[in-house]
């Protein structure tokens, strides 16, 4: 019952904490009482149900939302998979490492030039939100192995355990806090940079071209409501996703 009211009154002064915030916005942009330097909610909000009932709106989406989640999972794909040989071959490790240090110290603009000048501007968000996120994956994933107890793979061994068991009961349950820790960065920061380098490269049909326009006509209303929509979407695929990685984890441990 504690717990219970615990719960209830923190989720009680986050919805406070919002409001107060949104009066703090409100209370500014009246005093300033210029829109195109900071629109209140109320206009932000018009704005943004008014975008919903275009179905440009959801074409823009659909384009930028398809492209960052599909950089992201096939950075986890590869960092994974890049992680296993890494342990494996130690000659792997040592050719891979400079390459995710760069990768790591690099800006985001300067890639971003680069596959404009080498590819075009298209599938701009997904080449940059795989970069982003495959060091991330990569280091962690590999630590995560690299944390193995190594006497319960023997103890494996020993009793002649099967190959998919051991993966499953040993590796991935030793590894998923080190893979869900990874994911909590680097779902947010594919986000960023994917928008990002949208902005840079202003590919058609891009959450970051409608934030070009909105820079370009001084439309601070269309600019914050499509803050909105990314951080929205950001939220949204990071609680399914991470979602998805706690059932994994318990049933994996259920089972242990």
């Amino acid at each position: 019952m504690k717990l219970f009211i615990t719960k209830q009154n923190y989720k009680i002064k986050k919805i406070l904490s919002i409001i107060f915030w949104l009066v703090i916005w409100q209370i500014t942009s009246q005093i300033i009482h210029q829109e195109i330097l900071i629109s209140s909610p109320i206009h932000v909000l018009n704005t943004l149900l008014s975008l919903i009932l275009e179905t440009s709106f959801w074409k823009t989406i659909l384009y930028s939302f398809s492209r960052i989640v599909a950089g992201f999972l096939f950075a986890n794909l590869f960092g994974i998979l890049l992680s296993i040989l890494s342990f494996r071959f130690k000659t792997i490790k040592i050719l891979l490492d400079p390459i995710i240090n760069l990768i790591k110290s690099t800006p985001v603009a300067s890639f971003v030039i680069l596959i404009i000048l080498w590819f075009g501007s298209n599938n701009l968000s997904i080449v940059i939100s795989f970069m982003m996120v495959l060091p991330i994956i990569y280091t962690n994933t590999l630590q995560g192995i690299l944390n193995v107890d190594q006497q319960l793979v023997e103890m494996a061994k020993v009793f002649r355990i099967p190959f998919f068991s051991k993966f499953v009961f040993i590796y991935m349950h030793e590894v998923l806090p080190f893979y869900y820790s990874g994911c909590l960065i680097a779902l947010g920061l594919c986000w960023k940079s994917g928008v990002a380098a949208e902005l840079i490269g202003i590919p058609s049909g891009s959450i970051g071209e409608r934030l070009y326009e909105a820079k370009i006509y001084l439309n601070s209303a269309d600019l914050f409501a499509w803050t909105f929509v990314i951080i929205l979407l950001s939220m949204v695929f990071e609680k399914i996703y991470l979602y998805f990685l706690f059932i994994l984890k318990n049933r994996i441990e259920d089972r242990v």
